[in-house]
């Protein structure tokens, strides 16, 4: 079919005239085709992200994101079963301020005695190894490899992502010989993080995800 501006034409969703390359934090969310469930299930009574074998890739190609592109740096993220939340932040500015406001939601989840909360967030600091769920802190000492890509924007990060999970649970489909179709839907959502109490903000919700799964506007049974 011959390109139709008036079918194929999608309205963007990024800011007009915003440099994605630019030093900052972003709020990212991608989701799955039709909001069907790839990646696990949210264990009912414990409100922790179970992940199955795509989960897997969704989660590890995401810890890989910091070797492939130099100015990327890791942070909250959570892998829910149709979509993924996470802060993306481009480096230059990434000092103190982020580190201090990322421990302060850390501290502050466990200070609150939230059961589902409290559970997720100790495991990640105490294991180092999270179910879905990762901090700043928790991956300093990550082993990292050469990077491939500077000075990428959000949309080469996101779209790496999405191409690196894509390819990775094909891969499990064709073992088992079953029909993937479309993983992913086409865009994803993004909001710049313009202050700490943003950022605080956002990143209790991405930990607190699980926990209020129901109330998701993503949730699919």
């Amino acid at each position: 079919m011959a390109y139709n501006p008036n079918i194929h034409h999608r309205r963007s969703i990024r800011l007009k005239g915003y440099d994605y390359s630019q030093a900052g934090a972003y709020f990212i969310t991608i989701c799955c085709k039709d909001r069907k469930c790839r990646f696990g299930k949210i264990v009912v009574g414990a409100s922790v992200m179970e992940l199955n074998e795509c989960g897997q890739i969704a989660y590890d190609e995401w810890l890989k994101l910091s070797e492939r592109f130099s100015n990327f740096e890791l942070d909250v993220f959570q892998i829910m079963p149709n979509h993924m939340h996470g802060i993306i932040v481009l480096n230059d500015i990434v000092g103190a301020t982020l580190a201090v406001a990322q421990n302060a939601v850390v501290q502050n989840a466990v200070a609150q005695n939230a059961v589902a909360q409290d559970a997720v967030v100790q495991n990640a600091v105490a294991q180092n190894v999270p179910n879905g769920i990762i901090a700043l802190n928790d991956v300093g000492a990550t082993a990292r490899v050469a990077p491939t890509t500077t000075n990428a924007t959000i949309g080469d990060i996101v779209g790496a992502y999405k191409s690196l999970v894509a390819n990775g649970c094909l891969d499990i489909y064709k073992t088992k010989n079953e029909t993937m179709g479309k993983l992913w839907q086409r865009n994803y959502y993004e909001h710049i993080i313009r202050n700490e109490q943003s950022y605080q903000t956002i990143s209790d919700y991405i930990i607190n995800n699980p926990a209020k799964w129901k109330d998701d506007k993503f949730f699919m049974e």
